[in-house]
């Protein structure tokens, strides 16, 4: 890299860093609530070496509320809880830090896929300030860590014809993904057969360090074989699968009925037919315009609701990127097309869809390139005329993206975010001393664990003493723990009682305290019974 080149990257780094841990503990405005799951069960095994049902160091799964987390985020917390405390900051650091890597690693992609340096430090700067890689760097979502460990696992991959023990690397890259979100059981697999048929002579080529890669693979996924026999390996799929959909069964059932149970609506409308236009159906949701360029997820956790997940100045070159990528036989179009159609396959098995693609800021970088090369054909003061509006356009939405997400965002969205929780927890803290029992509302969804995290309780005093049970989809329900309560039925509590509840349910002359959200809004009530 010349000297110019660097200094461009590392400034693009900067940016990419600055943009993703600024006010990283304000915005989004709190925690929700498997961010806090993620945290307290990092802060359980950091303190106690257990999670918060008192299982120590769980290998395959965290039963958390009964959803069955992979570990790998919950681990990477526990350093950073180390370097700066048990906090916000430090829950969210990795998926923040994931982000950053992200930016260095796509430079690194490109350019070794394109020898193209210019290409590297356009995908790495359309990365730094995309709106879905901001979206999810700002949060602790396991899925973006988990796309952090692909891309390391394709660049290292694509990497080993000149450093073969670059291979297992990449292998122990993938498995990392695997043991961080769930879609990347289905993702990291398919990820490495694609990468596996595209490479497979130079792979042939390397007996020896193909042999330690095989090893390696079955020693680290060994734990997992009996896992997946498990029932409860398959609860999260059955929650949020198409496939296990009964309205989808019976609408099936009623048209074979009403058409006579013939063997012709038995095949028409075989409820196989069905799941498959439904996974086409959530599979295409991906690749429409209005999703990816105008309102983005419709989870305002996963999106700002004001912008899509990439700017609307990215179509023409994320366009241009895959034309030239498309028109190219190549190994590095048959990498980027079967990476960008891989990536939507487990969330168009889900029933919520559509769910964020990675690949557009790599084949927008590419279309730059192509794009810039068309221009050079044209007079110059048609290129500085091109130029000035496109960089005209940039900035505008830019200065648009940004306004939303810092002066509208936590102001809109906070309630998707529990915001009230921390500061509830935190009022109920200096009460709780006076008061023999404290009943909370659960109305807000699973109080427990905020109560756990932010007072830090100790994890195996928590087991001995909570009242909780689990329902038959294998969810745990917490009703209680010390002398907290989760639940408004006081009929048989003696004593003193402290009740948190919604607003407009405690009557003034009752009423100790308020919380309320960032617009004045109260959104709990502290009082006495």
């Amino acid at each position: 890299m010349s000297n110019r080149e660097k200094i461009i990257l590392l400034a693009i780094i900067l940016i990419a860093a600055f943009l993703r841990l600024y006010r990283l503990d304000q915005n989004p405005p709190s925690l929700y609530w498997d961010e806090v799951s993620l945290g307290y069960n990092a802060y359980a095994l950091k303190t106690a070496g257990v999670d918060e049902h008192g299982e120590y160091f769980p290998i395959t799964r965290f039963i958390a509320f009964g959803d069955y987390k992979p570990p790998g985020y919950i681990y990477s917390i526990i350093p950073f809880y180390f370097l700066f405390g048990v906090n916000e900051f430090a829950v969210r650091f990795p998926s923040s830090m994931a982000g950053i890597l992200m930016v260095i690693f796509t430079y690194l992609l490109v350019v070794k896929l394109t020898q193209n340096k210019t290409a590297g430090l356009v995908a790495s700067a359309l990365l730094a300030i995309s709106p879905w890689s901001l979206q999810l760097s700002r949060a602790a979502f396991e899925a973006h860590l988990a796309a952090l460990f692909n891309l390391l696992g394709i660049y290292f991959f694509v990497s080993f014809y000149k450093r073969k023990w670059y291979l297992p690397l990449s292998v122990l890259f993938f498995i990392a993904a695997f043991y961080t979100f769930n879609a990347n059981r289905i993702i990291s697999p398919l990820i490495i057969a694609l990468l596996s048929f595209i490479y497979w002579r130079p792979i042939l080529q390397s007996k020896k360090w193909l042999l330690v890669t095989t090893v390696l693979s079955v020693l680290l996924m060994w734990p997992n074989i009996s896992y997946f026999q498990t029932r409860e390996s398959k609860l999260r799929f059955q929650e949020v699968s198409i496939f296990t959909s009964l309205d989808t069964v019976k609408k099936a059932n009623e048209r074979i009925a009403l058409s006579g149970n013939t063997w012709w609506a038995r095949v028409l409308h075989n409820r196989r037919v069905y799941f498959v236009r439904d996974f086409l159906s959530h599979y295409l949701d991906h690749f429409k315009g209005y999703y990816l360029f105008i309102s983005g997820d419709t989870n305002p956790r996963l999106s700002g609701q004001f912008t899509g997940e990439l700017y609307l100045f990215e179509l023409p070159l994320l366009l241009a990127g895959l034309y030239l990528v498309v028109t190219k036989r190549s190994k590095t179009s048959a990498l980027l097309l079967g990476w960008m159609l891989i990536a939507p396959i487990p969330a168009g098995m889900a029933r919520e869809t559509p769910h964020m693609l990675r690949t557009a800021s790599v084949l927008s970088g590419i279309g730059v390139v192509g794009w810039w090369q068309w221009l050079q054909t044209h007079k110059k003061s048609i290129r500085i005329s091109i130029y000035s509006i496109y960089t005209f356009l940039v900035i505008g939405f830019l200065i648009y993206y940004f306004h939303n997400y810092w002066v509208h965002y936590p102001l809109d969205w906070s309630g998707q975010w529990q915001y009230g929780y921390k500061q509830m927890v935190e009022k109920v803290k200096k009460y709780e001393a006076n008061y023999d029992h404290i009943y909370v509302t659960e109305a807000f969804g699973r109080p427990y664990i905020y109560f756990l995290y932010y007072n830090k309780v100790d994890p195996l005093e928590y087991v001995r003493t909570r009242k909780a049970n689990r329902d038959w989809y294998g969810f745990w329900n917490v009703y209680g723990f010390g002398k907290y309560q989760f639940s408004q039925d006081t009929t048989n509590a003696m004593g003193k009682i402290l009740r948190v509840t919604g607003a407009g349910q405690i009557d003034k002359d009752k009423l100790l305290d308020t919380v309320t959200d960032p617009n004045g809004k109260v959104v709990f009530e502290i009082g006495i019974n």
